[in-house]
This record gives C-alpha cells, sequence and structure tokens, in this order.
C-alpha cells in the first residue's frame, strides 16, 4: 500500500477547523514601552527593533499607533498579534463614528475594551502575545493605562512594558513629577530608552516618541539617541571571566 496515496478523512477528532493556526508562540517581537504623563497630555516612546527569536532582525517597526481622536496604543510583543488588535480596534472605531451622535470613545473606553479582550483571548488559552499601553486626553483629562497578555490592567501617571518595568520605572519613579513640561518629559523618556538601549539586548538605537494632547496627537521621526561605549567593561567584557579566551 502507498501511504503517501492514501487519504485521511476530512474530519477527524480536531474538526473542521483543525487547519486554522494562531499564533502559539511569539515569533516576531517588540520589547519595551514607556509612556508617562506630563502637563499637557501624554508621552510615549519605543524604539523600532523587530526581534526574530534572539536575533534583531527588523529596524523599522513602527510599535505605536494613534486610535479614534483621543488615544495613542503603544505595544511590546508579537507583531502580528499587534496587527490583529489593531483591526478589532479600527472595527470599533468605524462602529463607534456610524453612530455619527458627536460623541467618540475616550482613551478610558478603549483601555477597558483592551482589557476584555485580552483576557478573553486568555481564556480562550490563546492569548494575544502583546502588553499593551494606553495613554489619551479627552475633555481635558490626562488618561494612562497598561494592560498585560492575560488582561491584568492598571492605571498610572507613568507605565512601562517588557524590561522597561524592572529598568526604566525606578527612574521615573524618581524623577517623575505632575508639572513635567514637554521638553523635561522628552528627556526622562530618553534617559530611560537610553539604559534600556545599554541593558536590553532586543533594544536597538532608533526610536520614536509621541506626544498626545487635547490638540491632537503627533509620532516624531525615528532619530537615535548619543551613547556612550569606551568603558572598560564594554571594551573588554570577557576580561577576567573564568574560562575566558
Amino acid at each position: 500500500m502507498n501511504f503517501m496515496d492514501s487519504k485521511q478523512p476530512e474530519s477527524g477528532l480536531l474538526g473542521p477547523e483543525s487547519d486554522s493556526q494562531r499564533t502559539l508562540y511569539p515569533y516576531v517581537t517588540g520589547t519595551s514601552v514607556v509612556a508617562l504623563k506630563y502637563k499637557d497630555g501624554i508621552l510615549m516612546a519605543a524604539d523600532m527593533g523587530g526581534s526574530y527569536g534572539s536575533t534583531l532582525r527588523y529596524k523599522s517597526v513602527e510599535r505605536m499607533k494613534p486610535i479614534g481622536k483621543h488615544s495613542l496604543l503603544g505595544a511590546s510583543g508579537e507583531i502580528s498579534d499587534f496587527q490583529e488588535i489593531l483591526r478589532f480596534l479600527d472595527e470599533l472605531i468605524l462602529y463607534d463614528n456610524m453612530w455619527d451622535d458627536g460623541n467618540s470613545l475616550g482613551p478610558k473606553e478603549v483601555h477597558n475594551y483592551l482589557t476584555r479582550v485580552m483576557y478573553n483571548r486568555r481564556n480562550k488559552f490563546n492569548p494575544l502575545w502583546n502588553s499593551l499601553v494606553l495613554g489619551g486626553v479627552k475633555n481635558g483629562q490626562k488618561y494612562l493605562g497598561t494592560v498585560s497578555m492575560i488582561g491584568v490592567n492598571f492605571e498610572d501617571n507613568h507605565v512601562a512594558t517588557g524590561f522597561g518595568n524592572h529598568l526604566a520605572r525606578p527612574i521615573l519613579r524618581q524623577e517623575w513629577h505632575e508639572n513635567l513640561s514637554f521638553e523635561d518629559g522628552v528627556k526622562l523618556l530618553e534617559k530611560c530608552m537610553r539604559v534600556l538601549l545599554y541593558r536590553d539586548r532586543s533594544a536597538v538605537n532608533k526610536l520614536q516618541i509621541a506626544k498626545i494632547t487635547e490638540e491632537g496627537m503627533t509620532i516624531s521621526q525615528p532619530y537615535s539617541l548619543k551613547t556612550h561605549w569606551e568603558l572598560s567593561a564594554f571594551q573588554n567584557p570577557t576580561q577576567g571571566a573564568v574560562g575566558s579566551w
């Protein structure tokens, strides 16, 4: 009998959905997103690296997107799942606009929607492999929140995902204050991103900073930070290490 010619039954134990596959393991991922409230609105920063496993394969991945009129979304984690989330949000904003009632979804409503989406997918054991940051301004009220891939969420004056949660948040806790100017807020974010560049192997020195206020939102052109690699530990990292060359 030629096993290559034998036909398998179309309906097996897995049913007709067996050919439909989802992201069960992250492949192309982005690293930290850092955001904070400043005097006039919200500032958010993310680099543009996309890692294929442990290889920094892509250097121009945009991970911050405007959502409707009042919100800005940043994501770390699986890039394809982030694109799926953006598709969900496009449908949500379109449906909201179809009412044409003079109202529009604010950042709090979008954040609540994202928490439900992430928790729903977690309960199906088919999570979206992202940590999200959602910030915005509506009616003079600044809003900043985050949600993890299993639906854990909170609001704060500054948030970070990935390694930023460990390396950037201590800096933000020490230096953030309510009356930060735009210039000081950008400097603070750049300080956090520089620390992440030095310490996070998935970070790349090409970043964007986004600003959202009552007047609207802007996302900067990509740029690089000034760095200093002349420290002796950087020049000869294996000196004195046991078993090194």
